[in-house]
């Protein structure tokens, strides 16, 4: 691997490695500074990256282990996420439809925050990162077996949840 530069090489992966904290500590200042001590951490070990596969992966395994680190040195509450211009409502919709997707998304949101770290972070990095089973495996070491039933488990959880929400209203 030539050197890694960190404008070009690290600090496109922050915003990842953020969503990855975020995930995992479900505090966002607390991400901010996982996020920060994990780009530090790589790049004081530049010189010593140079046989790796994989620099996202490498990073990515840096910032969950340091976030893990940090979610058991004190017990994470959770939070909201706040909505991005992609969750936006479709402006189309009436008042009434808006506010009921907003609900389901919010609802969604909730259930995925309740879900064990493990299954939320596979989740993270599979649904919404778009990385193969063979890189979350490789990034929360683990099989890629058991990351197909890590997201199984998981999406069958938010499901049922879901479903059981929407049915009963519980």
């Amino acid at each position: 691997m030539k050197s890694i530069n960190f404008r070009y090489d690290l600090l496109p992966l922050k915003d990842k490695l953020f969503r990855l904290a975020l995930r995992i500590t479900l505090d966002t200042a607390e991400a901010e500074d996982v996020t920060q001590d994990t780009l530090i951490r790589v790049w004081e070990k530049r010189d010593e990256l140079h046989d790796l596969k994989s620099l996202e992966a490498y990073v990515l395994t840096v910032g969950r282990n340091l976030a893990l680190d940090r979610s058991q040195k004190r017990e994470a509450a959770n939070i909201s996420l706040d909505e991005t211009e992609a969750d936006a409502p479709d402006n189309a919709l009436r008042a009434d439809e808006r506010m009921e997707h907003e609900e389901r998304l919010r609802r969604v949101h909730e259930i995925f925050n309740r879900l064990p770290e493990q299954q939320r972070t596979a989740m993270q990095l599979r649904d919404i990162e778009g990385k193969a089973y063979k890189e979350v495996a490789e990034i929360m070491g683990i099989t890629e077996e058991n990351v197909k039933v890590t997201l199984f488990r998981a999406r069958k959880a938010v499901k049922m949840e879901y479903e059981k929400i929407e049915n009963y209203g519980l």
